[in-house]
Formats: structure tokens, sequence, C-alpha cells
């Protein structure tokens, strides 16, 4: 439960609750970071080809445009920023919700499997970008 009564009568919040949801809502975070950081990876990878093609004198044929790579990278750190923007708006949710004194929702696992299915996605998107590249 999200509150106990103390000895005075009068209900307290449990804060264990409250920083269980924190470090839920953290853990989110964490994650929108690592799908922007990877996005901004993705996005470059073409350039990254092109230039180390250059360097080393190899002949790695990279299209002028990179726009499969831009584009996958630009869907990674979108994904990143809703999760994000999700994250936080859950969390805000919460902890209203126990400050009214009412118990905490369970979680929606709808979330999570949304994020998965898109960076499967993704994931196949970009096996099958660099299987064109090869």
């Amino acid at each position: 439960m999200p509150q106990s009564s103390g000895c005075d009568g009068q209900t307290r919040r449990d804060p264990m609750t409250e920083m269980a949801a924190e470090r839920t809502m953290l853990a989110w975070i964490r994650t929108g970071l690592a799908l922007m950081g990877f996005g901004f990876v993705v996005a470059k990878f073409g350039l990254f080809l092109r230039k180390l093609s250059e360097l080393r004198g190899l002949h790695i044929q990279v299209p002028k445009n990179q726009s499969m790579s831009l584009w996958i990278g630009v869907a990674l750190v979108l994904l990143g920023v809703a999760v994000n923007v999700t994250a936080a708006i859950r969390f805000a949710r919460l902890i209203r919700r126990l400050g009214r004194g009412l118990p905490p929702v369970a979680a929606s696992w709808k979330a999570a499997v949304i994020v998965a299915v898109v960076m499967a996605g993704i994931g196949v998107a970009i096996a099958a970008y660099l299987v064109r590249l090869g």
C-alpha cells in the first residue's frame, strides 16, 4: 500500500513506493537516451563508411545518398524522445495519484512491447541496409 497510518491517526505516503517509481522512470530515461545515442550513430554510419573508404583506399560501395541510415537514425532518436516524454508523464501521473492517497495502478506492459517491436523493425531495416551495402 502506498500509505500507512501513523500513531497520530494521519496517513503518510510510503517513500518506498515513490522511490520504486523514480527508479522505473530513470530506467526508462536511460533507455531513451541509449536509443537517441544509437540513432545518432546509425544516422552518421554511412558518412563514417564513406570517410573510412576514402582514408584507407578501400573499395566499399557506399551510396552518396545516405537516406536509409539517416532515416533509421532519425527514427531511433524520435523513439528515444518519445520514451523519455512517456516516462516523465507516467511518473508525474503516478506521483499525483500517490499524493491523493490512491493506490498505484499496475504498470502497463504495452509501452515496453511497443518499444521492443519498433526496435525489432528498425533492427531488420538496419540488417537489410547492411546487406544492400555488402
